[in-house]
């Protein structure tokens, strides 16, 4: 039988790890950041029970709703080390935004999950204001969120990320078109870096090789390893999106874990292979350093990383001057690395040249 006892400690949130006042800080401090990423279709304001949108009002007739969620995973972990947090929301945005382009769809709104230890009302606020610009860059509304304080599951420092995107593509341009054929052409779109994936592997050879983040190892660039590792992944929303309401696209595929091994199959039928020109895809020097330093195999950098290939779209050989054309003039940096032909050996992919990669 419990005991009351009127001069014993006093229980409260606060001492059990959870401040609602700091989150409270937090909302005011975001309000204006959120603000600035509504668009037509956005209702109301953050703080509510649930984020609003009008389809009507976006301009929609007969669409598709297409959604997305991931996270950022461990590279989470170097923006900590780096106290670098102001990019991070970009890639968490990204990644499900990119993932919901590929379908043709444009991305309408975007809310994330914020979790950890102990909520730091600034930090949180460089992690949101990144959330924000990855937000505006792809054009959808931060139409909410949840931040959450859960000590005993985090350690006082540490936070986790987490969101989801919901977007819309009229019915009849949906990706990927019924008419993938044999001879379509696949076009590279450069990434900006390593993205969000394969940071676990990243880590593990840092580790293990006594490298600090803060080391210049690239010897043609002056930013630290670390900073180098958080450029924040590449958005490539509103391109893609010009060129499908041209109909100059048969399909596309975000180049994420995976890498193109494992995306590019999921963008085509079963009847029709991919093939890929590896020579041509030439990896940026941070990839060549990251198989040095970890004597990894080149069939295990293609399923890790995204090697330099951050998209691919797929259009017919009519078209393929015409788009790689428009993505070049806007800095996209387009190029030829391989073509669709007839599954004939019960393979999606095909890598040709994989020995001559670096």
């Amino acid at each position: 039988m419990s005991t009351s006892n009127k001069n014993s400690k006093r229980f409260t949130y606060k001492n059990a790890g959870v401040n609602i006042n700091e989150g409270n800080k937090l909302v005011n401090k975001i309000k204006n950041i959120v603000k600035q990423t509504e668009r037509p279709g956005s209702i109301g304001n953050i703080g509510g029970f649930g984020g609003l949108f009008d389809l009507k009002k976006a301009g929609y007739k007969d669409p598709i709703l297409v959604s997305a969620t991931d996270g950022v995973g461990t590279k989470i972990l170097l923006a900590d080390e780096m106290n670098m947090h102001d990019s991070i929301g970009i890639d968490l945005v990204a990644m499900s935004v990119n993932d919901i382009v590929v379908q043709g769809a444009e991305p309408l709104f975007f809310l994330d999950y914020l979790a950890s230890g102990k909520l730091n009302s600034d930090k949180s606020k460089q992690i949101i204001s990144g959330i924000a610009k990855g937000a505006k860059l792809s054009g959808c509304s931060l139409i909410g969120g949840e931040t959450a304080e859960l000590p005993g599951i985090y350690e006082k420092n540490i936070y986790d990320l987490a969101g989801f995107a919901v977007g819309a593509v009229e019915r009849n341009k949906l990706l990927p078109k019924k008419n993938l054929s044999n001879k379509d052409i696949i076009l590279s779109l450069t990434s900006s870096g390593i993205h969000s994936n394969g940071f676990s592997l990243v880590r593990q050879i840092i580790k293990q090789k006594n490298i600090r983040l803060k080391d210049k190892v690239l010897k043609f660039s002056k930013k630290s390893l670390g900073e180098y590792l958080l450029k924040p992944t590449k958005i490539y929303v509103k391109s893609i999106l010009y060129q499908n309401s041209l109909n100059n696209l048969k399909a596309c595929a975000h180049i994420t874990g995976g890498g193109i091994i494992e995306n590019i199959p999921r963008a085509i039928p079963d009847s029709l292979s991919a093939n890929i020109f590896c020579d041509l895809l030439k990896p940026p020097q941070i990839f060549s350093w990251i198989k040095s330093e970890g004597n990894i195999s080149n069939l295990e950098m293609l399923k890790t990383f995204n090697c330099g290939v951050g998209m691919c779209i797929i259009v017919s050989p009519k078209k393929v001057d015409e788009v790689r054309d428009y993505f070049n003039k806007i800095g996209e940096n387009a190029s030829i690395v391989g073509e669709l032909s007839t599954n004939s050996n019960n393979k999606k992919i095909n890598l040709l040249n994989k020995k001559n990669i670096w």
